[in-house]
């Protein structure tokens, strides 16, 4: 029986794939640079056939009768292009289509850029079947964003979560980073971070991407893991002639008046029979830069009461380098296989200066008013002395991605593949931190303090008298050097079938299926060691070599005096393995939990029709079945430090996933769109490592959960688009998620002894409504040079409620929104673009946020709302040579998290303001 399954399958097959009398049309859609056009509008007006092309601006019809036809392509912002083939049977013609920007007849305002970088986004975004945002290379290049984290959050709907001032994870549409998709060329990005699924969008350049596409409902042959939205980087293809760019430019940081340098360099061409073609980008960044940041931890209940309070300066050197090469090759016009390189490398060096005020209590529990007391600490954080770590802590951060795949073209069979391994890895090597402490004053009582609560977003501690906290009081607390290593790699392959399908006497349909399975293996190992000198040497700190951190601009407040700690160079210097200065001890209770290895394999099927129902009306229906394994192993550990031995554990589920999605083109302008979808989570890699710590000096007990469910959520999208002939959009649309089983840290107490339970457990359900608006157009009637301006607008508002949430107590929380979803974000841009000048001023608002549960609301930790504004200005010489100045985060945002409530600051740390400027050359020949 199942010999005579796979004989009607060939058979099928066969009878497919054979030739008829018709021929096909494959072919590519470029600007007058050379430039692809991505999702470009391609007609035969006389067979009533029409297709789109895709981000590289490729094209094909199938099955087309023989003779000549004309294909028309329509854009807008550019002039409808129309091109004569000549179909002949069981021949694939290739052609190549160049479109030119419309000239608008508007008293000499032409489309510049600008307008060419905006037409290509919303044609995209127009002539796709579901719901997306598209950002194209030449848009990004518009705005000052060195990362992709940067330019993304620009998009209606996003926010992003900050690190050291520059946008590291991100949120799509009030869902949380982990909960989101994030490929590369459709291949999935792994995660360098040791606990989570998050990818580092910073580490990222913005110049080595060629397209961001954002979709918000997945269709059936996208990967089902994006239950916020899936974001895939398109990186650059080969040109259509020979195209070097290149970059130079340099700036400042204001917060530590050191410069910035960058640079980046493309080129590529194509063989001089075409079939051949290569890219090659470089890029780096290399900044001196920094933070201010002030930490308090507030009692949970006791409203005005602060347990403990850090000052802390970070000095960051990050350098970030990024290496792509792109090549493919046409055997012939129906086959073509192509290899797909990226490789970005990051070193983040940091140094770290803190001071802590610590086991903060009343003088007299009695008697509030008699004050406050506690202990002091003074630490350098730091790295060894050589030629990478430079006595600063470095973590190395490499994201690589290698993607072979094919495009095939069987009669009426399309077939595409591709194969890719991917990896990313953080090592932290030699890191280092020497701690000082003061527990008491001279006279054995602990140090007396004052607090002042005058403004509790910015409460300051000093000592009262200051003689007692003289830098020869401290004595040392530790020495240690942890090592920390997390890598995961990635195996991915898939493989795509479409044959046309014309159902109800309809043209423009066809059915799509395939294959795809991805293989995870992630693995983090760490150690830690404490140091114990021999001898008296750092009895006394105020005889080591010290550095000064305190800063009257200290960007916090000049009230925050940070003092004097041990110097990086003499910390970096320490000989920690020689025996004779040194007592080394391991110390498990700071690693053991942390180690983990997971395995996780996925695969997946999927089905989907793609139908015109009318001349308006088109739907897009399918199906995808993805099944999960996982297997992990973790550690039992006892009193923090004894490893009884490793647990085991898997996990097995099966996803099925429709979908559907509804396209109305009320006229050449409007498009209405309906969409519903089902999407899923997987849990976090720590969350299901089946790990067992009893900590009995704190009463604690933390467990992993290998048993969690996949979050599920399905979605209910709505749109309606209009966009301007002056190239132009304005949107607005409504979602709504309903989310099952989503992953929280719930807190609860051990009956039989007391202890706190820490573990990770499925919530009830969740749900999200939200709205969305976006306008864009150039502002062409308004009068004289003020036709130049154009603008960029969009508004999203969220709401969400979560249920199933425990406290401490047992006791189901009421009151708890979903984490991540900010209720308001909005962006705004104001331009001027001619021919020569472009001028940009930028704003992001995003609205504060719940960002982690705690056991009760005094201990939920919000990110804080944040606003920032920036500059950017470019001047074109010819077609050549440009020159840009950048002014970024002119509003000095910190990053900032409050406990519980909006006045308790639970963190601020600030970053300053900082300007690059350069020059850009940009030649291109084309065949």
């Amino acid at each position: 029986m199942k010999k005579q399954y796979l004989f009607l399958l060939f058979t099928l097959l066969l009878s497919v794939v054979s030739f008829s009398q018709n021929g096909n049309v494959q072919g590519t859609i470029i600007d007058e640079q050379g430039l692809p056009i991505p999702f470009g509008n391609v007609i035969i007006e006389s067979l009533q056939q029409g297709v789109v092309s895709d981000a590289d601006g490729k094209f094909l019809f199938v099955d087309l009768p023989t003779g000549k036809q004309i294909l028309k392509v329509t854009y807008i912002g550019y002039s409808d292009s129309k091109t004569e083939v000549d179909i002949q049977a069981g021949v694939t013609k290739q052609v190549t289509i160049t479109i030119t920007p419309t000239v608008l007849e508007l008293d000499g305002v032409v489309i510049t850029g600008y307008n060419s970088s905006q037409a290509k986004a919303l044609n995209a975004q127009k002539n796709k079947q579901n719901i997306t945002n598209i950002v194209s290379t030449d848009q990004i290049g518009k705005f000052p964003d060195a990362n992709i984290g940067d330019a993304v959050k620009r998009i209606p709907g996003i926010t992003m979560q900050v690190d050291q001032g520059e946008a590291r994870n991100i949120i799509v549409r009030g869902l949380a980073p982990q909960l989101n998709s994030v490929t590369l060329n459709g291949s999935r990005i792994p995660s360098a971070e040791g606990d989570n699924r998050n990818v580092q969008m910073d580490l990222i350049p913005s110049d080595m991407i060629q397209l961001i596409e954002v979709n918000k409902a997945v269709t059936p042959d996208m990967d089902a893991d994006a239950l916020g939205g899936s974001v895939n980087l398109v990186t650059r293809t080969s040109p259509n002639g020979f195209r070097v760019a290149a970059t130079l430019g340099s700036g400042l940081n204001f917060i530590t008046n050191k410069r910035i340098l960058n640079g980046s360099f493309l080129v590529g061409d194509k063989s001089k029979d075409n079939k051949f073609g290569w890219m090659v980008s470089t890029s780096i960044n290399d900044s001196d830069f920094g933070s201010d940041d002030i930490e308090y931890e507030w009692d949970d209940s006791n409203e005005d009461f602060i347990k403990e309070h850090d000052i802390r300066t970070y000095l960051v050197q990050r350098i970030r380098r990024s290496f792509s090469a792109n090549l493919d090759y046409a055997f012939d016009a129906n086959n073509k296989i192509y290899l797909k390189t990226m490789y970005n490398w990051r070193d983040d060096r940091e140094n770290r200066y803190r001071l802590r005020y610590r086991d903060i209590e009343y003088i007299d529990e009695d008697n509030p008013a008699l004050g406050y007391q506690g202990t002091i600490r003074r630490q350098t954080k730091g790295g060894i002395d050589n030629n990478r770590n430079k006595n600063t802590r470095l973590e190395d951060q490499r994201m690589q991605n290698y993607s072979l795949g094919g495009d095939h073209l069987f009669g009426k069979l399309e077939l595409d593949w591709m194969a890719s391994y991917a990896s990313a890895s953080e090592e932290r090597l030699n890191e280092r931190y020497i701690e000082f402490e003061l527990e008491e004053t001279p006279g054995g009582e602990l140090i007396p303090f004052n607090i002042n609560l005058s403004d509790t977003e910015f409460p300051v501690i000093t000592p009262v008298n200051s003689n007692d906290v003289s830098i020869e009081n401290f004595s040392l607390k530790e020495i240690t050097e942890e090592n920390q290593f997390t890598e995961e790699k990635d195996f991915n392959t898939f493989i795509n079938a479409k044959l046309p399908l014309n159902l109800f006497n309809k043209e423009n349909g066809f059915l799509k299926f395939g294959l795809r399975s991805k293989f995870k293996e992630k693995e983090r190992t760490n150690n830690f060691f404490e140091f114990e000198p021999t001898n008296g040497d750092f009895d006394d700190l105020s005889v080591l070599p010290l550095t000064n951190q305190t800063d009257t601009n200290f960007l916090a407040g000049s009230q925050y005096a940070a003092g004097q700690f041990v110097a990086p160079e003499f910390l970096g210097a320490l000989n920690l393995n020689n025996a004779n200065l040194f007592d080394a001890e391991d110390v498990p209770s700071e690693y053991v939990r942390a180690n983990f290895e997971v395995k996780e394999e996925v695969l997946g099927a999927y089905a989907m029709v793609n139908q015109q129902l009318s001349d308006k009306l088109s739907v897009l229906a399918g199906i995808r079945i993805e099944k999960t394994k996982t297997e992990a192993i973790g550690n039992q550990i006892e009193d923090e430090e004894d490893v009884l031995g490793t647990i085991e554990a898997d996990n097995n589920y099966v996803n099925v996933l429709p979908g559907l999605h509804f396209k109305y083109n009320l006229n050449s302008n409007t498009v209405l769109r309906f969409a519903w979808t089902n999407t899923i989570a997987r849990p976090n890699y720590a969350d299901i490592v089946p790990s067992i710590d009893v900590i009995a000096d704190d009463e604690e007990i933390y467990l992993g959960n290998p048993e969690l469910d996949a979050a599920k959520s399905m979605n209910f999208d709505l749109m309606g688009e209009y966009y301007f002939k002056n190239v132009g959009i304005i949107s607005a649309g409504l979602f709504q998620k309903s989310i099952e089983d989503f992953t929280y840290q719930y807190v609860t107490e051990d009956p039989s002894n007391g202890y706190d339970i820490f573990q990770p457990q499925n919530g009830d359900d969740a749900n999200i409504f939200g709205a969305e608006i976006s306008f864009q157009r150039q502002l062409d009637f308004l009068p004289g040079i003020a036709k130049n301006l154009n603008v960029m607008l969009n508004y999203t508002y969220l709401t969400s409620d979560a249920d199933g949430i425990r406290n401490e107590d047992g006791d189901v929380r009421t009151d708890v929104d979903l984490p991540g979803t900010a209720p308001n974000m909005f962006n705004g841009s104001l331009g001027y673009n001619d021919k020569k000048l472009s001028v940009r001023l930028s704003a992001n608002y995003s609205d504060a946020y719940i960002d982690e549960i705690g056991g009760n609301a005094l201990e939920d930790r919000y990110y804080d709302e944040q606003f920032l504004l920036d500059f950017n200005t470019s001047y074109t010489f010819n077609s050549k040579f440009s020159v840009y100045f950048d002014l970024n985060n002119i509003t000095d945002q910190p990053l900032r998290y409050y406990q519980g409530l909006k006045n308790r600051t639970m963190q601020a740390e600030y970053y300053g303001r900082r300007i690059t400027f350069g020059l850009k050359y940009n030649l291109f020949k084309r065949k």
